[in-house]
């Protein structure tokens, strides 16, 4: 009993740490409660602090459910609805306490000039002033807190299946002219594990099949962690994915299992690393991989692995390369061989490749490989948050990803970047619609 719970104390003075890092973080927030209720009636301002810390309590049974990992075995749609609180509290909070902080180190500083530099005669001239501003302020903080709560679970309730329909048209000056016009359907980032309304669900594939495209390509994440994610439901739904010339796929960084903690595996993640997927893989993790390859096949996808097809038309010719995930921002896994995918086609004029990261565009295709007409990629789910009009986009993914949502192009080659049909982590969208996308090539 005493080495369990001894195995068990860094983990529980983290917990407490982290608890009292966020009790203090809430104290402070409740300096703007305080201030915005002077005016009500002692019962009201009663029960204002009480839903505060009835909120912020809930908040603390969250995150330690969530980090002992109690929520394991609880329903998806439970999971979700916890996990879509648990971040609306935490940014509501963060972006409350900003305009406080900008406040209070604003007092300070004044505080100190007025000792420092001003004469006596100076002194409280503006007490009035700061007590109304710190009441403004509070109310600002509060404003802004309530919007992102509101919006937040806005992004949950609504946005996560809000489906967007991108139609885009890429002008390739090698394409044969039978395949003048073709229509391929795109989708990305399913995150399979991370849905919790099958019907809604529904709905988003009812509506790329209704654009009926000649081709369909899948770039990779249809689970988060497990292949078991992908229940017979889900199996039996995105089945009804089918394209006249095929369904072509290939996998995403979370499609490995390298996040998940399988009990006989005792290595490292090779995330800089160049071997290949099943190399520092444990039996479990390998069984997994087997398992959602084959989730591929029984769905009627076609999933390419470091390899090519070729389509015909008569004479004429395109070539579909695909390649386990490559990614050359952050720690993401380099298991992609393009050279494999690549050989046996080089008398071919189009070229279009299926690599998940965008990243591997600069990285790797336009140094390496300039005879691929486009690529298509996810990844980046457009961070499943952000402004996006008919002028104008923004996301904070930007600041890692220099493309990150839409058509990109460099001289003859071109990159798509589609937003992604599922969520991950939070789970919702805001701003940032998931994609359905159709582009149609078409001779330049």
């Amino acid at each position: 009993m005493f080495q369990s719970v001894t195995s068990q104390l860094p983990m529980l003075i983290r917990i407490i740490s982290i608890l009292i890092i966020f009790i203090l973080f809430d104290t402070y927030a409740f300096q703007a409660v305080k201030t915005i209720t002077y005016g009500l009636t002692p019962s009201a301002r009663k029960i204002t602090f009480l839903t505060y810390w009835i909120l912020s309590a809930v908040f603390y049974v969250l995150f330690v459910l969530t980090i002992t990992g109690q929520f394991v075995n609880a329903g998806r749609t439970f999971i979700v609805f916890t996990t879509g609180l648990f971040f609306a509290l935490v940014l509501g909070k963060i972006f409350m306490v900003i305009p406080l902080l900008v406040e209070d180190i604003y007092r300070i500083l004044n505080k100190v000039y007025t000792l420092l530099f001003s004469s006596s005669s100076d002194a409280g001239v503006d007490s009035r002033f700061f007590v109304s501003r710190k009441k403004f302020i509070s109310q600002v903080s509060a404003g802004i807190g309530g919007l992102t709560i509101a919006g937040l679970s806005y992004g949950v309730m609504k946005g996560a299946h809000d489906y967007k329909l991108h139609k885009v048209n890429v002008g390739l000056k090698k394409l044969p002219d039978s395949f003048d016009g073709i229509r391929i359907g795109h989708i990305s980032d399913i995150h399979s594990g991370s849905f919790w309304d099958i019907k809604a669900v529904e709905k988003g594939i009812k509506l790329l099949m209704a654009q009926k495209p000649d081709i369909i390509f899948f770039t990779g994440d249809l689970v988060n962690n497990i292949a078991d994610e992908m229940t017979d439901d889900y199996i039996r739904l995105f089945s009804q994915v089918k394209a006249p010339m095929g369904v072509y796929s290939c996998l995403g960084n979370h499609d490995y299992g390298d996040y998940y903690s399988w009990p006989d595996k005792h290595t490292d993640l090779p995330f800089a690393g160049t071997k290949s997927s099943k190399e520092h893989m444990s039996p479990l993790q390998a069984a997994n991989l087997d398992s959602l390859i084959d989730v591929h096949k029984q769905m009627g996808w076609d999933l390419l692995m470091n390899e090519h097809r070729i389509l015909e038309r008569g004479e004429d010719k395109i070539a579909i390369l695909g390649i386990e995930n490559f990614g050359a921002k952050g720690r993401f896994p380099k298991y992609g061989k393009m050279a494999n995918a690549h050989e046996g086609t080089e008398n071919i004029g189009t070229k279009l490749l299926l690599s998940h990261d965008p990243s591997h565009w600069e990285y790797e295709v336009q140094k390496k490989y300039s005879d691929i007409s486009i690529m298509f990629s996810g990844h980046t789910h457009g961070a499943q948050f952000g402004i996006e009009t008919a002028n104008f986009k923004w996301s904070p993914v930007k600041y890692m990803y220099k493309q990150w949502a839409g058509l990109y192009q460099n001289e003859d080659q071109f990159l798509y970047v589609n937003r992604g049909f599922g969520y991950l982590g939070y789970p919702g969208r805001l701003g940032i619609r998931p994609e359905i996308s159709i582009l149609t090539l078409q001779k330049a």
